[in-house]
């Protein structure tokens, strides 16, 4: 009964918070009573794990609510910032300083040689263990056919659509998600998910045309990546091959049925933990149009299709926030976190980014707990990723 006693608390008191802006009072129990009804693990207890992420763990709970607890809302909001390093992102004494003023919850690295990416990466968690920030998560885009150009120096591999069995995808996912874990990487926006090569956006970045093949494909790397304790994310939601043109560009539109949806249940069902969003409009579909808004910006897809209707309950990652696929939406990056995105990736300005939405979150209660439920989220994956 005691034990039962102490978990309604502490469920209690992760509801109260996700509705209240303000630190929330928490019950007094002592570590002791905790340690006690395992809530809290003993020194010599296993540390948590991606396999634990959705997985119920009171003392995850715990812990994730406690460190919620102890971030004001500016802190809580900068979390789902990722910014960029490397070529063509910020260079070292930005990155820094946006660690030190804790606007960012991490960094994707782009171009860059394997060892200057661990070493900024070394620099950039010193920074924020000196400044008493919550540790940062980094990500790449480490595909198979775009890993070596994105770290030069790493081991070589092959190109996407060249891994024709089951067993070389396994093997390549097993040497990327090594390399990523020497260079402190905790997340590989990797698998494509598109069905088709032949987009000018995709090209050899996806597994072939073969729906059943990109499925099993995808499954295999997810698996392995996330088994290795990297978190794998499918991407670009809701399908990107069978497009013409391409969101880096311009707006590029999907023209009737969502023809590549069906790829993403069965990877969602066996636990993948993220999803990107592209920037990519639908129309001429009755059910699914967002009358020129990219999917990422459209809460009819982000929450109503993938959240909703596919029922994923992992991280939602928009694409990239400078591609000029979102040239015509105002506040684009406001409207990717109110469409249900978690992370608002590279945006163009992160200052800019969180001040539209804590100016949001002061009149909209709705949005506020939406926002609270991402920050949630991002701390608990980083929990799990052992990120301090």
């Amino acid at each position: 009964m005691k034990y039962r006693f102490l978990i309604s608390i502490l469920i209690l008191n992760v509801l109260l918070t996700s509705c209240n802006g303000n630190k929330t009072k928490q019950p007094v129990i002592s570590a002791d009573e905790l340690q006690k009804n395992n809530i809290l693990p003993s020194d010599n207890a296993k540390e948590f794990s991606l396999k634990d992420f959705y997985t119920y763990d009171s003392r995850l709970a715990y812990k994730t609510d406690s460190i919620f607890n102890t971030m004001t809302d500016s802190e809580r909001v900068a979390q789902m910032i990722i910014a960029s390093i490397g070529e063509l992102g910020h260079d070292l004494n930005k990155a820094k300083l946006l660690v030190e003023n804790k606007k960012v919850g991490g960094f994707v690295i782009l171009k860059g040689t394997k060892e200057d990416h661990k070493s900024t990466i070394e620099t950039l968690n010193a920074t924020a263990k000196k400044h008493n920030s919550f540790g940062l998560l980094f990500s790449a885009d480490a595909e198979p056919s775009l890993f070596n150009s994105r770290i030069v120096g790493s081991q070589p591999v092959k190109n996407t659509v060249d891994l024709t069995s089951i067993s070389e995808v396994d093997a390549v996912a097993k040497t990327i998600s090594d390399e990523l874990r020497y260079l402190g990487v905790h997340q590989n926006y990797a698998p494509v998910l598109d069905v088709s090569e032949n987009n000018s956006a995709i090209t050899n970045r996806s597994f072939g045309a073969n729906p059943k093949d990109v499925i099993n494909k995808s499954n295999a790397f997810v698996e392995r990546t996330q088994n290795e304790n990297i978190v794998a994310t499918v991407k670009h939601f809701p399908g990107h091959g069978l497009v013409t043109g391409d969101s880096h560009f311009n707006t590029v539109f999907i023209d009737g049925d969502l023809l590549e949806l069906d790829n993403y249940k069965p990877i969602i069902d066996n636990g993948v933990i993220s999803v990107m969003v592209a920037h990519i409009s639908i129309k001429n579909n009755p059910k699914y149009n967002t009358f020129n808004v990219p999917a990422s910006c459209s809460k009819k897809i982000v929450t109503g299709l993938l959240k909703n209707e596919l029922n994923f309950k992992g991280l939602i990652v928009s694409d990239g926030m400078k591609m000029n696929g979102l040239q015509n939406i105002p506040k684009a990056t406001l409207e990717a976190s109110k469409a249900g995105c978690d992370i608002i990736l590279i945006p163009k300005n992160e200052d800019d980014t969180a001040q539209l939405i804590l100016n949001e979150i002061k009149t909209n209660a709705a949005y506020k707990a939406q926002v609270y439920e991402s920050v949630m989220k991002i701390i608990r994956l980083k929990t799990c990723l052992g990120i301090e």
